[in-house]
């Protein structure tokens, strides 16, 4: 009989918990295989915690990691993988935008294709404003076109990961993680599941505008080396225009169509169109040196103040 994990990140989710856990329950109580649920509660400063610690203690399927403080949804993520010891593993979010009465089917398609992972993708988002569906679909697609490892667009987190992915991703010693980026590189067979995505059962978005802008940054500088092609590129057409603006006093001087010394629109222009690019360029490699910064402190992903139900090996009798 096989195992399985699902893996729910938590954070400020008072007021939905209850609901997922009650219908996580009962999707795997129908599953013919051994499963835990590891809710991971990345610092909530509701009663998020609380609910979650009554649950586990009348639930021992149910494992609780209580972090120190908020580290964010990709170390909460991180931990649930790395406290899974079983032959799959699902990552879900606790808010319902992704059913979890969709499981089976996840499973299903992955005994029917064979697969390591099994990827969701979004045929439409309830309940989303029409600037983050516009904002989310352009920054998939861009991010693909820069990257030199292409990623399955329109999906999240939620996917079927098989114990080789697990082993494999546990390898990764980076901090600021990208998971699903981190996923689709790894490799091996992924194959994609259609569904609807629906609307936020309760309580409100844990991705605002800025977190969301600090998610597509981290996205991008750690899995694309182009922005510093592109510092390049704007760097040379910097000398070009200079060159070719060089030449046009220089010959304006001599042939008498311009005036040097009158021109102190252009002189302007050129300053800050040559200070804009040094900026931008300059602000390009703070952003790798950043991260380099981050890696180097080698300081945890995340700090967990208590496990409730200690997550052990499912063994199953053969």
């Amino acid at each position: 009989m096989q195992t399985l994990t699902i893996i729910v990140p938590c954070y400020n989710e008072e007021a939905v918990i209850e609901t997922c856990y009650t219908r996580l329950k009962a999707t795997l109580d129908s599953l013919s295989l051994k499963s835990q649920v590891i809710f991971i509660n990345d610092g909530s400063r509701d009663e998020t915690y609380s609910i979650l610690t009554a649950i586990a203690k009348r639930d021992s399927r149910v494992i609780l990691i209580n972090f120190s403080r908020n580290f964010g949804h990709q170390a909460a993520v991180t931990a649930g993988i790395h406290h899974c010891q079983t032959d799959f593993a699902i990552i879900i979010d606790a808010d319902l935008q992704d059913p979890p009465e969709l499981i089976p089917d996840l499973l299903e398609c992955r005994e029917r294709e064979q697969a390591n992972v099994v990827y969701c993708v979004r045929k439409s988002r309830t309940g989303e404003s029409r600037f983050k569906l516009w904002s989310s679909k352009i920054f998939y697609r861009e991010l693909n076109r820069l990257s030199e490892v292409k990623f399955p667009l329109d999906t999240g987190d939620f996917r079927l990961i098989d114990s080789k992915i697990i082993q494999e991703f546990n390898r990764f010693k980076e901090r600021g993680k990208y998971i699903r980026g981190l996923i689709s590189w790894v490799g091996f067979k992924q194959v994609p599941f259609f569904y609807e995505r629906e609307a936020r059962y309760a309580g409100k978005t844990k991705y605002p505008l800025k977190r969301m802008l600090s998610f597509a940054s981290k996205a991008l500088f750690y899995f694309s080396k182009k922005p510093l092609l592109m510092a390049i590129s704007l760097g040379f057409v910097a000398v070009i225009v200079g060159i070719l603006m060089a030449f046009w006093y220089i010959f304006g001087k001599i042939f008498g169509y311009t005036n040097a010394e009158s021109g102190w629109t252009s002189i302007m222009i050129a300053i800050i169109f040559f200070g804009g690019i040094q900026l931008l360029t300059i602000g390009v490699l703070g952003q790798y040196i950043g991260i380099l910064f981050d890696e180097v402190k080698e300081r945890p992903e995340y700090i967990i103040e208590e496990i409730v139900n200690n997550p052990v090996k499912i063994s199953v009798k053969s």
